[in-house]
């Protein structure tokens, strides 16, 4: 664990008002903030994404199994328990690479007592892994909610992208579900605010990312079927109705697709 440079699930914790995180993380999270300041509502949108998502999938979905790969460190509505509240019975894998944020799930984010959580140090490029240890929590022969929120930008060739979703879809039955945000600069409306900010990130931290545009988003999920209201802005995937209207957008994509029959 490198504690010398900003890792992005301890600056996503700061920036959500977590206190699981360095000095370094916040200075960094600062600095991203004042060159761009619409950070911290993407890192509420995907939050708040996160458990629309879930209490669909849990509630009309009828999913009772999620793997959550990414999970970052552990803040408010986590996915076990906004799928818990749902259904207690859900079972939950969560999935990171980084050893604190294991250790901090580990000791924050207990399962209710009909269902189940589990925790596997592992990376993304490795799915056949994940997938191995995951099965002894759950059962791949009914349908799994497949959570990628904020990692898929990490994964810097479309090619090996495609692959990874690929594995990871081919085995989970029909029914199943993925569910994902990615970075974009597709919202940045000719301003070079957010691109400035991405490029600085990219020079200093040990998690490079690779922003998407719509097309290339669209053709990781090609085969899926993707629910209404499509590939949109995380703040804009059936929001909650409020007296002011619609949600701005935030400068990040949310979808939720299906495995089809």
């Amino acid at each position: 664990m490198d504690t010398s440079v900003p890792h992005s699930a301890r600056v996503w914790n700061f920036l959500l008002g977590g206190k699981e995180n360095y000095d370094v993380d916040r200075r960094a999270a600062e600095q991203f903030q004042a060159m761009f300041p619409q950070i911290v509502d993407i890192a509420l949108a995907d939050r708040a994404f996160l458990g629309r998502a879930v209490r669909h999938l849990a509630g009309e979905g009828g999913i009772r199994q999620f793997l959550d790969i990414g999970t970052g460190l552990p803040t408010m509505d986590n996915t076990h328990e906004v799928a818990q509240r749902v259904a207690p019975e859900s079972r939950i894998v969560y999935v990171d690479n980084d050893p604190l944020v294991l250790t901090h799930a580990r000791a924050l984010l207990s399962s209710s007592a009909e269902g189940e959580c589990d925790y596997i140090q592992a990376d993304l490029r490795d799915p056949g892994g994940i997938l191995e240890r995951a099965a002894d929590t759950l059962d791949f022969s009914r349908p799994v909610g497949i959570m990628l929120l904020g990692i898929m930008h990490f994964v810097h060739e479309d090619r090996e992208a495609q692959l990874i979703l690929r594995r990871l879809m081919d085995a989970v039955p029909p029914g199943s579900y993925l569910v994902m945000t990615h970075a974009t600069l597709d919202f940045d409306a000719g301003e070079t605010a957010q691109e400035e900010a991405q490029a600085e990130w990219n020079q200093k931290s040990a998690n490079p990312m690779v922003p998407r545009g719509r097309d290339e988003i669209e053709s990781l999920v090609e085969g899926l079927d993707v629910l209404e209201p499509g590939l949109v802005s995380m703040s804009r995937w059936r929001p909650e109705h409020t007296p002011w209207g619609e949600p701005e957008e935030v400068a990040g994509y949310a979808l939720v697709a299906r495995k089809p029959f």
